[in-house]
């Protein structure tokens, strides 16, 4: 998982004009920004209220593809001073928001809206992009589902935290990025087309559609101490790790003296379950509500900190294989669980991966955000996805776009993380947060996906 990537934001542009973005920098995009500025300035004001840029704690069963916006803006005239002072403010205060309220009311499946033509999207488009994976085929804007809907500033948040460790392609935008942090979703969607290209992603014969799947941060309660049921531990990376590639399988681990010996005195903390183990294992990342030997309980994160090397293979595709079960979503595996508790080592020893942890702190500011990703910067719940870096380079802006059973989405993402199984040029992996319901969510989501890279111009 973590392989951070490091840079630096600015760029020789920065600092024009109302929001750092003279027209004499924007490639391919002077046209829009003029339009843009302009309808900015048609009348004196400062910016409406809206909703502080908010942090979701899980994600609805059914996730609109957008917020209630302002019905009019008014025009900002505000100095670069004190645009820079509120996005500090707004970035240090952003995780002690709540969650929005999500739109209930029915919509009409994202592919079944009629595409809104935007100002300032014309000229010629540029030649396709070649990734090892994909290729990006260059599109209007008015491709995108839903773009003209989506609660852009509550996307904002993970944008600026991929601007901590930004790839080299976007280090020139990340003032500007910062700067948006307080504007409207109106101004916030004018910049991108702008400022940015979108490319839809396909594959190198043409497939631009994909999978969609999610992931979460399981929270567990655990002990220090094995003992009064906490059977299961979580380990530390042993010392011998890399001096023998792969090391021990799951099976071994739970079976071979030899093993165990390596691992003695590296237990983080203790479980109940061993498939609550194996779904963090699964999950790689999670929060643990820990009792402590003198009775105490303190919330903690466990984080990647390596694994045995071993092939991950899917205990749910094994039900499959073994024609045990219908339904390989997680209830449904645990459902088996209940009827079979005798098979359970079976079912578990059939993945041969094994993960191996890390304890962090969980203060007040890291507990409004995920774990960090392989980006190296903390995932923002419903606006960070995993994704295979042969396809979408880390901190690449993404438009999703996806519609099941499960969410209708049509919203801004940033590609933050990966992980084995997320594989592919149109496949991505949702974070949808933490807890019992985020879990829920992660648990069945299984749908089509269309994916759209927004490049800088």
């Amino acid at each position: 998982l973590p392989a951070p990537a490091r840079g630096n934001t600015g760029g020789p542009c920065a600092g024009a004009l109302a929001w750092g973005v003279p027209v004499s920098c924007v490639a391919g995009g002077a046209s829009a920004l003029k339009t843009w500025m302009a309808y900015l300035s048609s009348s004196g004001g400062s910016p409406p209220g809206r909703p502080e840029n908010m942090v979701h704690h899980t994600i609805s069963t059914r996730i609109s593809s957008a917020a209630r916006a302002s019905s009019k803006i008014r025009t900002m005239t505000w100095n670069l001073l004190r645009l820079g002072a509120m996005a500090l403010i707004v970035g240090t205060l952003a995780a002690c928001s709540s969650a929005p309220d999500v739109d209930t009311a029915p919509e009409p499946p994202l592919s079944t809206r009629a595409p809104v033509a935007l100002p300032g999207d014309a000229g010629p488009l540029p030649p396709a992009r070649m990734q090892p994976k994909s290729r990006w085929v260059p599109v209007r804007w008015a491709e995108l589902p839903g773009f003209s809907d989506d609660a852009l500033h509550e996307a904002w948040n993970a944008w600026v935290r991929s601007c901590e460790r930004p790839a080299p392609a976007f280090q020139a935008l990340c003032g500007e990025v910062r700067q948006l942090s307080i504007a409207s979703s109106d101004e916030q969607r004018a910049w991108m087309v702008a400022r940015l290209q979108p490319y839809r992603i396909e594959t190198h014969d043409g497939q631009a559609e994909g999978l969609l799947t999610a992931y979460y941060e399981p929270l567990l309660d655990a002990a220090r101490t094995s003992g009064n049921g906490y059977q299961v531990p979580l380990y530390r990376p042993p010392a011998t790790l890399g001096q023998r590639k792969p090391w021990y399988s799951r099976q071994d681990i739970d079976t071979l003296p030899e093993a165990q010996a390596q691992l003695a005195g590296r237990a983080i903390a203790w479980l109940r379950d061993p498939v609550d183990a194996m779904v963090l294992h699964i999950q790689g990342s999670g929060r643990l509500r820990v009792q402590e030997p003198d009775g105490s309980v303190r919330m903690v994160r466990v984080a990647y900190a390596g694994s045995n090397d071993q092939p991950y293979q899917s205990v749910g595709r094994w039900l499959l294989d073994q024609g045990l079960t219908r339904d390989a979503t997680w209830p449904g595996i645990k459902a088996w669980i209940a009827a079979n508790p005798q098979r359970v080592n079976e079912l578990l020893w059939s993945n041969p991966r094994y993960v191996f942890f890390k304890e962090e702190p969980l203060d007040a500011l890291d507990a409004g955000f995920g774990p960090r990703g392989a980006q190296g910067v903390p995932l923002t719940p419903g606006r960070s996805i995993a994704v295979d870096r042969q396809s979408i380079p880390y901190g690449t802006p993404v438009w999703l776009a996806s519609s099941g059973p499960q969410v209708q989405l049509g919203r801004l993402v940033l590609a933050q993380d990966t992980g084995s199984a997320i594989l592919g040029a149109v496949r991505a992996d949702y974070f949808t947060g933490w807890g019992q319901e985020a879990g829920e969510i992660a648990g069945r989501l299984k749908q089509g996906l269309r994916l759209w890279a927004l490049w800088p111009r």
